[in-house]
C-alpha cells in the first residue's frame, strides 16, 4: 500500500486536483471551505486503474501554513508537485520542492494544472522549461511533467497512469518490521472514543495489541483500526491508518506524538546529525543558531551546534548536534528539516546519525570526524563499531541490533564476544586503561588491602551490574585483574609487608594456632599485630574472619565451624550454644558469636534457645573468594 502527497504554491489547485482524482474534498474544515484555501492537512484515497489503493495527503500551500505541510509529507512514497500553468514556478513551489528533496521523498511527479486557462502554447512551453530548470538541482531532475485540468478532466488519466509507473519502481514496504505511526490528527468519535491517524511505517498494527506513545511513554490498547475508511484487523505499513485507542484520552495526545511497540522508540533532546544548509539560504548558518526542527509530524525549538565549523555557507554540509528544548521521538536514519523561527524560512535539513549521543561533544575535537564518518557509513560493521565505542561498555547483542537497526551483527575481529554480550576492542582497551589507573591508585593508597570491593570498582567505572560482570570476566581472562578474598586487584599485585609487620603476623598466627577455638580477641589481636590496619588487611585477605566486635577466628577454624553447622542443620538437628561450645571445647562467647553470625547471614533463625535452619545460601560463607 502506498501514500502520495501534494506539494506546491497556494492557489495552484492542489485540493481541486485531489477532489477531481478521488471524489473527496480534502478541505474538511469549515474555515477552509469558506476561504477556499487549505489551512491544515487533508486526506483522501483513490483506487488506481491497476486496482491499487492509494492514500492521499493534501497539504496547504500558503507560506503561513508551511509547518502544517511539513507534518504531512514525512511518510509519503511519492509527491505530486502541483504547478499552475498560468503562473509557473512560485516561492512556495521552490520551498516545497526543497523540503521534498531534503526529506528524500522517493518519487515525484509534476502536475502542471490549470492548462485550460492557458491558450498560448508558447507560454506553456516556457513554464515547462522553467520547471525543468528548477528540478535540475534536485534528485528529481528526471521527474515527469503531466499537464492536467481538474475542471475539464484533461490529463487526469495520464496522471494516474504516471503514478502507477513511478510507484511500481519503489521497493515494497517491509511487512514484518516494528510499526511506527507518527500522529497527524487526534479526535474523538461518539461511541468509539479517542482516534488518531497517520501514515503507518515500518511494520503492521493489529487490533488488540498494546502500543507505547512517545514522548510521554503512556501505553494504550488498539480497540479498532481503519484503513482507507474500511475497518481492518491488521493495518499494513505504507497505508493511511486510523487507530481507535482505549486507555488514553484525547487531551493526552497531540500531533507529533508517535505510536509504536513498547521500548521501540526513545525520546531525546540531543541528536547527532549530518546537516545540509540549503544553497539558496539567505546567509551562512552560524554555530548555536536558534532553529525549529521538524521530524515526522513532530516539531521542536532548539539550537544547532556545529561541531567542526563555525558557520556553514549556503550549500555546505557538516556534522552537527541538534540541542532541543523538548523531548522528541526519533530514530536513526530519519530525515528532518530545520527552519529559522523568525523570520520564518526553511534553511536546511539532513539525516539523524545518533538519537542518544549521551553528551554534548567538544567542538573541533579530532576524534569527531572519525566518529561521524562511521555513523554516516552504510557499512554495517562501521555502525556497530561506533555504537559500541560510543557507549563505552559491553552491550547485549539484541541491544546493539535495536540501536543500529543491523541484524545480524557481522563477524569481525574488532568485536569481542562474551555469551550474548559484545564489545569493541577499542572499548576494551579504553576500559583496561581506566581499570589499571583506578586500581593502581587504590593499591598505592591502600597497600595492605587485597583489592577493591566489586561494587566500589563498578561505581567508579559507572557501569550497571551485568555490563560490569562481563567486563570483569573479560579483564580476568586477559589477566588484567585478579581476585583475592572477594576483592579485585591488578593481576600482578601482591600485598607487601615490612619485616616488622611480617614478624607481628607470625607472632599472632602462633597465638591462633596455640588456641584455635579460643583465639585472641579482636582487642588482643590488635595488640599482637601492633596495628588495627594490619588486622583489617588480614581480614580482607581472608586469613582471619571477624564475627563481631570482639570475636575473630582463623580462616581454617571458621570453615570447620561452618561445615559442621551446615551438616547438623541439613540433618535436621538444631544448634544450641552449649552443645556447640562443648563440641569444640570453646567458650560461650565464641559459640554464641558464631551462631549469631549465622543468624545475621540469614542461614538460621532463633526459636527459644535453639538455632534452626532458615534455608539461606551457604556459599556466601564457604566461598568468600569467589
Amino acid at each position: 500500500m502506498r501514500v502520495i502527497g501534494t506539494a506546491g504554491h497556494v492557489d495552484h489547485g492542489k485540493s481541486t486536483l485531489v477532489q477531481a482524482l478521488t471524489g473527496i474534498n480534502p478541505d474538511r474544515l469549515i474555515e477552509e471551505q469558506a476561504r477556499q484555501m487549505t489551512i491544515d492537512l487533508g486526506f483522501a484515497w483513490l483506487q488506481l486503474p491497476n486496482g491499487e489503493m492509494v492514500g492521499v495527503v493534501d497539504v496547504p500551500g500558503h507560506e503561513d501554513f508551511i509547518e502544517n505541510m511539513l507534518a504531512g509529507v514525512g511518510g509519503i512514497d511519492a509527491a505530486v508537485l502541483v504547478i499552475a500553468a498560468d503562473e509557473g514556478v512560485m516561492p512556495q513551489t521552490r520551498e516545497h520542492l526543497a523540503i521534498l528533496d531534503l526529506l528524500a521523498i522517493p518519487q515525484l511527479v509534476v502536475a502542471l494544472t490549470k492548462i485550460d486557462m492557458v491558450d498560448d502554447p508558447e507560454w506553456r512551453e516556457l513554464v515547462i522549461l522553467d520547471v525543468h530548470e528548477v528540478l535540475e538541482t534536485t534528485r528529481y531532475a528526471d521527474a515527469l511533467i503531466v499537464p492536467v485540468s481538474a475542471h475539464t478532466g484533461e490529463g487526469l488519466t495520464t496522471l494516474l497512469d504516471t503514478l502507477i509507473t513511478v510507484l511500481d519502481t519503489l521497493q515494497p514496504h517491509t511487512p514484518d518490521g516494528i510499526p511506527r505511526l507518527p500522529i497527524d490528527r487526534v479526535f474523538t468519535l461518539s461511541g468509539f472514543g479517542t482516534v488518531v491517524t497517520g501514515t503507518l511505517l515500518d511494520g503492521p498494527l493489529k487490533v488488540g495489541e498494546t502500543l507505547e506513545i512517545q514522548p510521554t511513554g503512556r501505553q494504550a490498547r488498539i480497540r479498532g483500526l481503519h484503513s482507507h475508511n474500511e475497518p481492518v484487523e491488521v493495518a499494513l505499513p505504507g497505508s493511511r491508518t486510523a487507530v481507535n485507542l482505549s486507555g488514553v484520552e484525547k487531551d493526552e495526545l497531540q500531533r507529533g506524538y508517535v505510536l509504536s511497540r513498547p521500548g521501540a522508540i526513545h525520546p531525546t533532546q540531543l541528536l547527532d546529525v549530518e546537516l545540509l544548509h540549503l544553497a539558496d539560504a539567505p546567509r551562512p548558518l552560524k554555530h548555536n543558531t536558534e532553529i525549529k526542527v521538524f521530524l515526522g509530524t513532530s516539531e521542536a525549538l532548539g539550537r544547532v551546534r556545529l561541531l567542526m565549523d563555525d558557520a556553514l555557507v549556503p550549500g555546505a554540509t557538516g556534522w552537527a548536534q541538534l540541542q532541543l528544548n523538548d523531548l522528541i521521538p526519533a530514530l536513526r536514519g530519519q530525515r528532518f528539516i530545520i527552519r529559522l523561527p523568525s523570520p520564518a524560512a526553511t534553511i536546511g535539513g539532513g539525516v539523524i546519525l545518533d538519537t542518544a549521543p549521551g553528551r554534548k561533544w567538544k567542538r573541533h575535537h579530532p576524534d569527531l570526524s572519525a566518529r561521524f564518518g562511521r555513523l554516516s557509513s552504510s557499512v554495517p560493521i562501521d555502525l556497530v563499531s561506533e555504537c559500541l565505542i560510543a557507549t563505552n561498555r559491553p552491550m547485549l547483542a539484541k541491544e546493539v541490533m535495536a540501536t543500529t537497526q543491523i541484524n545480524p551483527i557481522p563477524d569481525d575481529e574488532q568485536l569481542i564476544w562474551f555469551g550474548d554480550w559484545v564489545t569493541h576492542v577499542t572499548t576494551l582497551e579504553n576500559r583496561q586503561r581506566q581499570i589499571e589507573q583506578v586500581l593502581g591508585s587504590y593499591h598505592q593508597a591502600e597497600p595492605l588491602q587485597a583489592g577493591m570491593h566489586r561494587n566500589t570498582l563498578r561505581t567508579k567505572l559507572r557501569l550497571e551490574a551485568d555490563a560490569f560482570e562481563v567486563l570483569f570476566q573479560l579483564m580476568k581472562a586477559h589477566e588484567v585483574v585478579g581476585v583475592s578474598a572477594g576483592r579485585i586487584h591488578l593481576a600482578d599485585f601482591q600485598v607487601q609487608y615490612t619485616r616488622a609487620q611480617q614478624a607481628a603476623i607470625e607472632k599472632a598466627a602462633a597465638a591462633f594456632q596455640q588456641s584455635p577455638y579460643t583465639p585472641p580477641s579482636v582487642k588482643d589481636t590488635i595488640t599482637l599485630l601492633g596495628d588495627e590496619a594490619l588486622l583489617n588487611a588480614l581480614i580482607n585477605q581472608g586469613e582471619l574472619v571477624k564475627l563481631n566486635a570482639e570475636v575473630v577466628l582463623a580462616a581454617d577454624v571458621y570453615r570447620e565451624w561452618v561445615l559442621y553447622a551446615k551438616r547438623q542443620l541439613e540433618a535436621g538437628h538444631a544448634l544450641q550454644v552449649g552443645a556447640f561450645r562443648d563440641q569444640f571445647n570453646t567458650t560461650r562467647k565464641y559459640a554464641l558469636g558464631f551462631l549469631e553470625h549465622l543468624e545475621a547471614h540469614q542461614l538460621t533463625r532463633r526459636v527459644g534457645d535453639e538455632h534452626v535452619a532458615r534455608g539461606g545460601d551457604w556459599g556466601q560463607l564457604l566461598s568468600p573468594n569467589s
